[in-house]
């Protein structure tokens, strides 16, 4: 068959007919000198162009850049346009000699960037004066920190500009941490590597323009869909009344009635409750300290802080002076919320998917939701907004609303259940306070005596 020009992308070259015998080319008709090789079983991506030696044609050359089925149309153009300026210099793209551009290139300084700058070396910047210099959360940069450090933890030494000439390699990590990792680990790990060569090109232009990552072919990602009913939560308040540690039973609890992330939960600390005011400040939520809000606080959510308080000083004496949810770790504060779900079948993001439906079924509005759990408001007239000025009545209304519907769902389960009546009726802190019969170890029996007392 005789050559013809097209415009390269995937769905056209999949529909070019492969040759009786033979092979011919289909040129690119946006990229001059890129075209790909059609043959009866192999189809490859290539570059053509003039090598010059002293500003004169020396040769013709022609290298390939990969195969159809190994990388994207679009990657392969981005590869092809760095071949191609490469021979207009005289340089053979293949030569891994020649790893500097020549001395009077702008886009290269003497210190030969191309072969400098690793992983290691742009997540640092990145790490330095992106998510800390921005204030990210330290949940945040952990899970960046995974991802770089773990995830690829074979290239951090490896430059960013051999990934970026190299983009099917990344696309098979992709597919490798896919089967090793899942699916969502994958596009995450994907995302944290494109961002991370997105900034260390802003300073280093050497780097190949396309993002390597951008060849990964995206797992799919379904929003998952564990939220609870009404008719759910009577069940649910059982499993989680059976809990031995009662600390953890009040911040499940308050991530339900709040929908609150419970990374923002973990850390909050007495002086960020103002009883007064009934609101619960929330200093450094996802986005970090600039996205710092306040919870309108319902009674039922009072009462859940009280217990919480109450219960985090007479078993942790120490630690319960400094965190609401306090704990025996290195932080002093719930650092681990998961539970067994054969114990306890909801918890974490089930609990703010549930907020969300138990709010719809209460009657309240999308914005005044969205509001409530600080999330970002779509459309022009969201700027228009002021939530501090319908904190302190019309979102406390709605807070109430929406507490007050997951209890009217127990119905006269909390008089009628001994373990419901226990936890939460009139009195139950006192009671279960007075009746410890294991005092932690870290707590000084002398102490927890003196508490009993009172």
């Amino acid at each position: 068959m005789t050559d013809i020009r097209i415009s390269l992308t995937d769905k056209t070259i999949a529909q070019l007919p492969a040759p009786k015998d033979g092979w011919y080319l289909a040129r690119d008709t946006e990229l001059k000198g890129f075209f790909v090789v059609i043959g009866k079983r192999k189809r490859t991506f290539a570059v053509q162009g003039d090598l010059r030696r002293g500003g004169k044609r020396a040769s013709s050359i022609r290298v390939s850049v990969g195969g159809v089925t190994e990388i994207s149309t679009r990657a392969a153009r981005a590869i092809a346009k760095e071949y191609l300026a490469l021979i207009s210099q005289g340089r053979h793209p293949k030569d891994e000699k020649q790893t500097d551009a020549p001395s009077g290139n702008p886009n290269n300084g003497s210190d030969g960037l191309k072969a400098s700058i690793t992983l290691r070396q742009a997540w640092q910047r990145y790490l330095e004066a992106h998510l800390i210099r921005k204030g990210r959360s330290e949940h945040t940069i952990s899970g960046y920190r995974d991802h770089v450090e773990r995830i690829f933890a074979e290239w951090l030494d490896t430059s960013l500009h051999e990934l970026g000439m190299d983009p099917a390699r990344v696309a098979r990590k992709h597919d490798d941490i896919t089967k090793g990792n899942g699916p969502y680990m994958a596009n995450g790990s994907m995302r944290t590597l494109r961002a991370v060569y997105n900034h260390a090109r802003k300073t280093n232009k050497s780097l190949p323009r396309d993002n390597p990552a951008d060849a990964v072919d995206w797992n799919e990602e379904e929003r998952r869909d564990t939220g609870m009913g009404s008719a759910d939560l009577k069940r649910w308040f059982l499993e989680l009344a059976a809990l031995d540690n009662p600390v953890r039973r009040e911040f499940h609890l308050l991530t339900l009635l709040c929908g609150s992330r419970p990374t923002a939960l973990q850390q909050i600390q007495p002086d960020h409750i103002d009883f007064r005011r009934r609101t619960l400040h929330i200093p450094k939520p996802k986005g970090g300290k600039k996205k710092a809000f306040d919870i309108p606080l319902s009674r039922e959510m009072i009462l859940c802080l009280i217990r919480a308080i109450r219960f985090g000083k007479q078993f942790y004496p120490l630690q319960g002076l400094e965190w609401v949810f306090p704990a025996d770790s290195d932080s002093g504060h719930l650092s681990e919320t998961k539970e067994d779900r054969e114990i306890l079948s909801k918890w974490g993001n089930d609990l703010r998917q549930t907020f969300r439906t138990i709010a719809t079924a209460a009657g309240v509005s999308e914005i005044d939701a969205k509001l409530l759990m600080n999330h970002a408001i779509p459309g022009v007239n969201a700027g228009y907004i002021t939530r501090h000025k319908l904190l302190e009545d019309h979102l406390r209304s709605q807070q109430q609303s929406i507490s007050s519907a997951v209890f009217v769902a127990l119905g006269p389960s909390i008089a009628e259940i001994q373990a419901l009546h226990d936890w939460l009726g009139r009195g139950a802190t006192r009671r279960a306070i007075l009746n410890v019969q294991v005092k932690p170890a870290n707590c000084d029996p002398e102490h927890v005596t003196i508490r009993q007392a009172a």
